[in-house]
């Protein structure tokens, strides 16, 4: 009966919440790789506008033909 009480808390994780330098390098990846994937959206992003800017006729002469 003492046994089950002692597993009703929380589960503990096994370095008990301090990061080693193992961690911290794998964060400092992740954040690279975040960032470079982030970089590249913004190209992709901007080069489909530019190519919608490109490919679309003014407004002005689609709604007035003179």
């Amino acid at each position: 009966m003492d046994r089950d009480k002692r597993r009703t808390g929380p589960a503990k994780s096994s370095t008990d919440g301090a990061a080693g330098p193992a961690a911290a390098g794998a964060k400092d990846d992740r954040t690279a790789r975040l960032e470079q994937a982030l970089r590249a959206n913004l190209r992709r992003r901007k080069a489909q506008s530019r190519a919608r800017a490109d490919a679309e006729p003014p407004a002005k002469d689609a709604a007035d033909p003179e």
